[in-house]
């Protein structure tokens, strides 16, 4: 057959492409025709899986397989749908740890751990004629990165590879290092969009009552116009309890201009004039984005008609018809459904795989005209927009702001324009008070994207190279890693940034010294008195304080103590914030008091109210002298209030005792203190990755080594796994050893289903939330002893892990153990999810995390009624909405 002929054949089975094949997949496909293999690099939404879908028309035509490996397993849904539709089910299979559907198809789409486990397990994949490895660039992934570089360092040499990427910086480093690992390889890249990108700002203008939409660029360069508007406004800076709180603006000043952050509903309706709709607006928080849907629709703002309510109504019966009734009234189903109707909709990981769906078809639909989302959209689901909102820059970490990177940045108005329906796709960046123009448009401006290698050698990967290489060859492997191909490079780049970092280190403790006094004094009894107010709270949880706080209403009188002022206030207003919920409270003397939850040394009791003045204005002397005198003449009772008290009857050092309090920069200099202190954390930091890469690899792998025969998983002088150490080998896991260890210890052995899945899902469930977790709970004495234990031997390994110098795992979790038990055990999913204040998609997510782990016990589990035990636990926790969070579609 001629090579034009073969090619005609692959087009035919592509001939369903909407657009003729661009210059870099005509480059692709002739590097896939030479028998090279491809890394293809190039904007969302330009068909980088078109150049796959060729490679597996070629198989095809030759008579072998096709694998499509991507990063997650929705992705891995879609793939699956959009391979049928072009092959016919019958040729297409699907593989995940919730699904096995025709594994033995010519073409089979798999998440990237599953290959993983198939190399190990020694599967013959002799038929196997190309591997697709879908977000390539998920390799730098803290955890799940080392899958992808295991992949391609093992796949058999006759096996082509095709990594699809988003636009990087280093292609070309990643292609030459694929080449070393598995020969010729070309690197094919497009940098132009296959729609432009037309990048604006939007402001807020106080003064003028109205909305600006400006240009970001004007003849190649920054517009003036937006940053002289920009420049006029008055920032103050951001303080630390601000957390992501975009209610707070630029404050007026002599000579300033009023700006602000655009209102939600404010850009949607311009947008709408505009004709920038449908629009994906970017919330980096999943409260927010649900707020942001809701206010929209009881503004009122209706965005579809008649035909169109239709037919989002057919895609909600279709996709949610078979959840049960009360699931769907703890999952807000009418509020849900009322915002579709008005073509708004949230999507974030909060909520359950079945309305996320939803959300999706009715959007790709062209139904709903605006999504709030978190950044999770912008990974992998195909959903483009006309225009692009980002509401900020920066991104609250839990301690403090950072900036989005070019690379989140790209991948996040990847999504701004529809091939064939749009000529230009619209990013939209609101204004900020904590970013400045010239800052956004650099972002918006800058390409750099660069793809970091975070491979390291885990348990799993060291027994199964044990298990399936000899040491020889397996310290070679690792040395092919990516990680290892850049290390020698990478040194010059960290210490360049190394040396940037210690001048703006030495620009920050310049600005924090202060004429007053000790910066530093101020701060460490600043953070004496705050851990101070913590101890004194008597056992109060954050939660039960910020539900207390919450249930004061304005006009509720309660008793404080916090500095000067001491006794009764009246609450005026209810701030929630991220960091609790903030009191704002008139004195009897006429003062505004500011009350957070470190101000009580107990849970506040309301003590009286009163009755408000109308026309709200604490800020207003006439105000502020209504409700005190009003609060001078409530009836007051008493409360069981702790009012702080120093029995020694010397009131301790407080910060604002020191002559630094006056300074009138405090605040500023607190931050650069602050700043100057994360400095020196990211310049530890730096100098240890120095220090890494001068030590190889193959050192880290020696001591894991050491550890496993150790702990009697290998006998490494005879290069050999113990029995133990096969166990380990075949189980996949974040904290793979202390599964390993659990199984070994007993710690399941004659349990129940329920029983056993509250003890697994410790190893499975991290607790990220702020707030402290509830007190765990166990169905029985001998449930929380085995617990006890399993922290124990976590404990011991972490002991030798820090010992040795390894990277401690995470330490067990029992946080999710009675939801785990409650659902195995036949609970209902509206019970479970309202009492424990769960959301949806956390626990569905959760729960088939568990369930994978509690599949490969029942494989591993040398004790046969541990095995029956985790398959019943697995039957039990596969129902309802988490039966239907693994369906293909």
């Amino acid at each position: 057959m001629s090579s034009s002929t073969a090619r005609a054949d692959r087009y035919e089975l592509i001939s369903g492409l909407a657009f003729a094949p661009d210059r870099f997949q005509l480059d692709a496909f002739d590097a896939l025709d030479a028998g090279r293999n491809v890394v293809v690099a190039a904007p969302t939404g330009s068909g980088k899986t078109v150049v796959a879908e060729y490679g597996i028309a070629a198989d095809r035509v030759d008579g072998r397989r096709s694998f499509y490996t991507a990063p997650i397993k929705a992705l891995s849904n879609q793939k699956y749908r959009d391979l049928v539709e072009i092959h016919g089910d019958h040729a297409v299979g699907l593989l995940t740890g919730d699904n096995s559907i025709n594994g033995d198809a010519p073409i089979v789409v798999m998440t990237t751990e599953v290959l993983r486990n198939m190399i190990y397990a020694g599967r013959t994949l002799d038929d196997l004629g190309t591997v697709v490895v879908d977000e390539v660039h998920f390799l730098q992934d803290t955890f799940r990165g080392p899958v992808w570089e295991e992949v391609i360092i093992h796949l058999p040499q006759h096996v082509r590879l095709i990594a699809l990427s988003a636009t990087v910086s280093n292609v070309d480093e990643l292609a030459e290092w694929i080449g070393t690992v598995r020969g010729p390889t070309d690197a094919v890249i497009e940098r132009k969009r296959p729609v432009a990108l037309d990048n604006k700002y939007l402001v807020a203008d106080r003064d003028e009552n109205k909305l600006h939409l400006l240009e970001m660029f004007i003849g190649g360069g920054l517009n003036r116009d937006a940053l002289k508007l920009d420049e006029s406004a008055i920032r103050r800076r951001p303080r630390k309890d601000d957390k992501g709180d975009n209610r707070r603006q630029g404050r007026q000043a002599s000579g300033g201009r009023r700006l602000a952050t655009p209102g939600r509903i404010d850009t949607v309706e311009l947008l709408d004039d505009k004709k920038l709709l449908p629009s994906i607006f970017f919330i980096f928080s999943r409260n927010q984005c649900d707020e942001a849907a809701k206010s929209c629709v009881d503004a009122g703002i209706m965005l579809t008609d008649d035909h169109e309510r239709t037919a989002i109504a057919a895609i909600i019966d279709e996709r949610l018809s078979g959840l049960d009734p009360d699931d769907l009234d703890v999952l807000g189903y009418d509020r849900f459904v009322r915002q579709l109707d008005a073509g708004i909709a949230a999507h974030h990981a909060g909520m359950v795989p079945a309305m996320k769906e939803v959300v999706e078809a009715c959007f790709i639909a062209g139904l709903v005209k605006v999504v709030f989302a978190t950044e999770t959209l912008a990974v992998g689901i195909n959903m483009p927009a006309r225009s692009v909102v980002i509401e900020k820059l920066t991104k609250f970490t839990g301690d403090h702001h950072e900036q989005l990177t070019p690379g989140q940045y790209t991948q996040l108005t990847g999504r701004a324009g529809r091939r064939g329906l749009d000529e230009v796709g619209d990013a939209v960046v609101l204004w900020s008070p904590w970013t400045r123009f010239d800052e956004a448009a650099q972002l918006a401006s800058s390409a750099s994207y660069h793809l970091r290698s975070v491979f390291r050698p885990t348990y799993n990967m060291a027994a199964n190279l044990i298990r399936t290489h000899s040491a020889d060859e397996a310290h070679r492997l690792l040395n092919l890693s990516f990680a290892q191909f850049q290390a020698d490079r990478d040194v010059v780049r960290i210490e360049a940034r190394l040396e940037r970092k210690r001048e703006t280190l030495r620009e920050k403790r310049a600005e924090a010294e202060s004429p007053y006094g000790d910066i530093e004094e101020y701060r460490r009894l600043r953070d004496t008195a705050s851990a101070e107010r913590r101890r004194r709270r008597n056992g109060v949880s954050e939660g039960q304080m910020r539900g207390a706080m919450a249930k004061l209403k304005p006009g509720t009188i309660i008793r404080v103590s916090k500095g000067d002022v001491k006794g009764a206030v009246v609450v005026v207003a209810t701030a929630h914030r991220k960091s609790g919920v903030r009191l704002t409270a008139i004195t009897k003397g006429e003062e505004i008091v500011l009350i957070d939850g470190e101000d009580f040394t107990d849970v506040p009791q309301p003590v009286g109210s009163i009755k408000l003045p109308p026309n709200f204005g604490p800020q207003r002397k006439g105000y502020r002298r209504d409700v005190a005198k009003r609060l001078r003449t409530a009836k007051i009772g008493s409360d069981r209030q702790v009012i702080r008290s120093n029995p020694s009857g010397r009131r301790p050092l407080h910060p604002d005792d020191l002559d630094v309090a006056r300074d009138p920069d405090i605040r500023a200099r607190l931050d650069a203190a602050a700043r100057a202190e994360r400095l020196e954390a990211e310049i530890d930091k730096l100098q240890e990755r120095v220090s890494d890469k001068n030590q190889s690899l193959g050192d880290e792998f020696d001591r894991v080594l050491t550890l496993l025969d150790e702990w009697g998983y290998a006998d490494v002088a005879e290069w050999q796994l113990t029995e133990h150490g096969e166990v380990l080998a075949s189980v996949f896991n974040e904290t793979d050893l202390l599964v390993a260890e659990m199984l070994r210890d007993g710690l399941l052995d004659d349990l129940g289903p329920a029983d056993l899945a509250a003890v697994v899902s410790c190893v499975v469930y991290e607790h990220r939330s702020p707030d402290d977790p509830p007190a765990p709970w166990f169905s029985s004495k001998d449930v929380r002893s085995r617990w006890i234990r399993l922290a124990a031997i976590s404990e011991e390994i972490r002991s030798a892990e820090r010992r040795l110098g390894l990277s401690e795992h995470r330490a067990p979790d029992p946080t999710f153990a009675a939801i785990a038990h409650a659902w195995v055990a036949g609970e209902g999913f509206a019970e479970i999810v309202d009492e424990e204040e769960l959301t949806g998609g956390d626990f569905v997510r959760t729960m088939k995390m568990l369930i994978d782990l509690l599949r490969q016990v029942a494989k591993v589990a040398s004790s046969p009624s541990v095995r029956s035990a985790a398959s019943r636990a697995v039957d039990e926790a596969v129902r309802g909405v988490v039966a239907d969070g693994s369906a293909p579609g």
